[in-house]
């Protein structure tokens, strides 16, 4: 789910040797192309994991089900990233398609006797995910790392162009800003050199998209005080002043991104 108004340059490459891209067909102002689900195998294995199956889209899930097949591969496990309706909506369908378990942080989105949470180890077939609890976009946002790949699938945490929206009130800014530091100690320790996101191409350079989304916030944050310091209480005012050409279609974006704002400076002295 992106924020409207920031640009940055797409990257041609999809994937890695153990994630290929399946693209949904559900492009619009805030799921950019369509959202990205993942198919996961370790090379030579049997069995996979499916990244976020994405909307309630029949050709889409088949499409899935499909690759993996032409691949001889079977979807033995699917995971979340977190329960927004463009990433999850499709889970139980997929499910029901290949007798996968569904696993997620949120129980509402789990079908099985499993969840998720950050400091899981999920392990098929000799393809190991790292979970890393990464809240802020969403309460139940998680991060997976495939350290063979050195690569992260972010979900809405991070994405491949633009940036994201705190989804406020289950989204918070402070827990944001701490899992994008969290990702770029990833990054900086080269444990981290690509991502793979849930939405939008690969970027080019992990640590750079990280460091440029922490430098946007404290963008945004300096724009949000010198609004309130110009007399603007109200979402709705600052996004007038700090969002001032936003698209109508994705006004409530804007706004909801400025109420964690405001709720994160809550009593600062701006």
């Amino acid at each position: 789910m992106t924020e409207p108004l920031m640009t940055s340059g797409p990257h041609p490459e999809i994937g890695t040797e153990r994630a290929a891209l399946v693209l949904a067909p559900n492009p619009n102002p805030m799921t950019l192309d369509g959202t990205n689900t993942w198919l996961l195998a370790e090379p030579g294995a049997r069995r996979a994991i499916v990244v976020d199956p994405g909307p309630l889209d029949e050709a889409h899930l088949k499409t899935v089900a499909q690759t993996a097949e032409q691949r001889d591969l079977e979807i033995a496990l699917i995971l979340l990233t977190h329960g927004h309706f463009d990433h999850s909506e499709g889970a139980p369908r997929l499910a029901r398609l290949t007798g996968a378990p569904v696993r997620a942080l949120d129980p509402r989105y789990r079908l099985g006797d499993e969840g998720l949470v950050g400091g899981d180890v999920v392990e098929i077939d000799g393809l190991r995910v790292d979970v890393v609890a990464t809240p802020g976009h969403s309460g139940d946002s998680l991060c997976f790392v495939l350290p063979a790949d050195r690569a992260v699938l972010t979900g809405d945490t991070i994405l491949g162009r633009g940036t994201t929206v705190v989804v406020h009130p289950d989204g918070r800014l402070g827990d944001y800003l701490d899992s994008l530091r969290r990702l770029r100690d990833l990054a900086a320790s080269a444990e981290v050199e690509t991502v793979l996101p849930g939405h939008g191409p690969v970027p080019a350079d992990a640590l750079g998209v990280i460091e440029f989304y922490l430098a946007h916030r404290e963008q945004r944050l300096a724009q949000v005080r010198a609004a309130l310091a110009a007399g603007d209480r109200t979402a709705a005012e600052v996004v007038d002043r700090v969002y001032a050409d936003v698209d109508p279609a994705v006004r409530f974006a804007a706004e909801m991104s400025v109420r964690a704002q405001l709720e994160y400076l809550d009593g600062e002295a701006y």
